[in-house]
């Protein structure tokens, strides 16, 4: 797992970086230089554009990473990598038609609660576009096993330009309406550095022809944008439909509980960068053994690490609201319910890179299926009745059962599973710790409290697991940073 750890800690360091700059932006500079209105404006447009993402990508991001490994000849390779750029116009071109002969429709339907809405419409789809050739650009950087600047487009660049917009607003020098379609160039210009540096990794030799197997390409990409679009929606629909049935200012409160517990998925999101295209060389090649073994590594090694992250959040999460305004401790349920449902996620390692390289990728459509239609149907009858909190609910149970589901499936269709008894004594470790730190508190100022708080619990929980070797990988990785420092 050598190119795994290096990239995975390149990776990790590039998107805590981001998270960092994104929580300035999400809890102080969006809470204090925008309205509460046009900050919900802001996370339910970005969270719209977010699910179709997929749609708009048709699935490419998702097949380039499948098919890529599967190529031998530097032609076909070609020819393969042609295809994909054009093959996400299918659905932009359609769809944006639609948009545009539709837009009253679609304007007033969305707005029906909250005005404000639509005027922005056209940014949602805008963006989407822009999000969709990012993907397509960083899987093209990422099947030549180049994931680290991409990883760095992803996760810092846009919030970095943001952060600089946001001050624009403060200092006056643009509005509000501006800064909202401001956003819409910012994930352009994104697009366009991430293509550069693609071409320039691999510059592709333009063929008008279809690739010898493009009928199963063609299968392959219609089935994961309906995949990738389910587990977007059980992602942001929550966002989306608060917009719809309450006040918009609530997507802002429930905005910053979600970005606060997503801070767990940190660890998985730099580790999938390089593990998803060789999951799919192991799947190509039939390298079962192989696959298993980085299948429970890569499941007890993110265990380990967004385990102590979401003690970080938990443990923590009650000093971290009094620093911002009072109004947005309403999302403390919130960051709760959504940090446990990602840190089951995060158990399941390498599990969703399986499915989708996999022949049985179809079984993520039919379970995210009957799992989106859930997601909607609780967020229906839960938000209108509890708010954010009733938007928590609905998404913990559907991610939940979505990710157990897709465990039952791994193990059915490949006979194995990401757990082992180190599994098990992590689980009690996490235990043992949110019992005994989560009612202690310094009486000092929030920040130092934090600060504390942290590096103590902090020093015990990775003494204990390296000194427990719960992970060989986790253990070389520390015998390593000491080697270097003495």
């Amino acid at each position: 797992m050598g190119i795994v750890v290096r990239q995975s800690i390149q990776n990790t360091i590039t998107t805590y970086i981001g998270f960092a700059v994104g929580a300035l932006n999400t809890l102080f500079l969006y809470t204090n230089f925008l309205t509460d209105e046009y900050y919900g404006l802001v996370g339910f447009l970005l969270s719209a554009a977010t699910i179709m993402t997929p749609l708009m990508a048709f699935g490419v991001h998702n097949t380039l990473v499948k098919f890529y490994s599967s190529y031998e000849d530097l032609t076909q390779r070609n020819n393969f990598l042609s295809f994909m750029i054009y093959l996400p116009l299918l659905m932009i071109i359609p769809v944006g038609l639609i948009g545009v002969f539709a837009y009253e429709s679609i304007s007033s339907f969305l707005s029906k609660e909250n005005e404000v809405i639509s005027s922005y419409v056209p940014s949602i789809f805008l963006i989407a576009v822009a999000m969709a050739y990012f993907e397509v650009f960083y899987a093209w950087s990422k099947v030549h096993m180049r994931s680290v600047f991409g990883n760095f487009m992803k996760e810092v660049f846009h919030r970095v330009v943001i952060m600089l917009l946001l001050f624009a607003v403060y200092f006056e020098l643009i509005d509000a309406n501006e800064f909202v379609w401001s956003l819409v160039g910012v994930y352009f210009l994104r697009a366009v550095v991430m293509k550069l540096y693609a071409y320039k990794l691999k510059f592709p030799r333009i063929i008008f022809k279809f690739p010898k197997n493009s009928k199963q390409i063609f299968t392959y990409s219609s089935m994961i944008i309906v995949a990738g679009s389910i587990a977007l929606v059980l992602l942001d629909i929550d966002k989306v439909m608060i917009g719809k049935y309450i006040p918009i200012e609530n997507v802002a409160y429930y905005n910053v509980a979600i970005f606060i517990a997503m801070v767990i998925i940190v660890p998985a999101r730099a580790m999938h960068q390089i593990t998803y295209p060789i999951t799919a060389e192991l799947l190509n090649s039939r390298n079962w053994e192989e696959l298993e073994n980085l299948y429970k590594k890569s499941s007890l090694t993110l265990f380990v690490i967004s385990g102590w992250v979401f003690l970080m959040i938990v443990l923590n999460v009650n000093q971290l609201y009094e620093l911002i305004p009072n109004e947005y401790s309403t999302g403390l349920f919130v960051v709760l319910l959504i940090s446990i449902s990602k840190l089951f996620d995060n158990l399941l390692g390498i599990n969703n890179a399986i499915l989708y390289n996999s022949d049985y990728y179809k079984w993520t459509v039919v379970l995210g299926v009957l799992l989106a239609i859930l997601t909607i149907t609780l967020n229906v009858i839960f938000i209108p009745k509890y708010g954010i909190n009733g938007a928590a609910v609905a998404t913990f149970l559907s991610l939940f059962l979505y990710s157990l589901a897709k465990i039952i499936v791994v193990k059915i269709k490949f006979n194995m599973h990401p757990f082992s008894k180190e599994t098990l004594k992590v689980s009690l470790v996490l235990g043992l710790f949110y019992a005994l730190f989560y009612l202690w508190d310094f009486q000092f100022h929030p920040i130092v409290n934090i600060g504390l708080k942290s590096l103590i619990f902090s020093l015990v929980y990775f003494i204990l697991m390296y000194k427990g070797k719960i992970s060989n990988d986790i253990n070389s990785l520390f015998d390593a940073i000491v080697k270097r420092i003495f």
